[in-house]
């Protein structure tokens, strides 16, 4: 599987995700510009001693990301939809995207792609759950779905 952080801001949920990633065989993709260092302590430390392992594919823009995997399918994490993470069929390699922690996907990002838009249901109070326990969901069930094949 991929999992793709457009513009992430916070590092202690890239290294969380990137820790899952590595014990998932799974890639991580970071989509510029970042809220922070890779060689900050905080992504090391959350991704404890894992973080070397982390397979990094470090993208400039949106758009070279695309350009680079034209055949990709897609699944996009959103609050703005009524379509569950669980609603949807998973293949192998394929890319589930994360906004960045605080405004999450752009909207215009969304609106090309309403059938690719999938949530995590919770109760109304909340605005959304951490971006580390959202992409640790949604990445287990498209591994739950793919039958747990970490391609090793």
């Amino acid at each position: 599987m991929n999992i793709v952080l457009y513009e992430p801001e916070i590092p202690y949920n890239t290294g969380n995700i990137g820790r899952s990633c590595v014990l998932t065989n799974s890639t991580l993709h970071l989509i510029k510009p970042l809220g922070f260092s890779l060689d900050e302590k905080q992504v090391r430390r959350a991704g404890l001693d894992y973080w070397h392992l982390v397979k990094i594919v470090e993208w400039n823009s949106w758009e070279e990301f695309l350009d680079a995997n034209p055949d990709g399918n897609f699944f996009y994490a959103t609050t703005k939809s009524h379509q569950t993470y669980c609603d949807v069929t998973y293949h192998e390699n394929d890319f589930i995207v994360f906004g960045p922690e605080s405004r999450g996907i752009p909207e215009e990002i969304l609106k090309k792609n309403p059938e690719r838009c999938i949530t995590i249901p919770m109760i109304p109070m909340g605005r959304s759950l951490n971006l580390s326990n959202s992409a640790a969901i949604i990445l287990y069930e498209s591994l739950r779905q793919t039958g747990f094949n970490f391609g090793e």
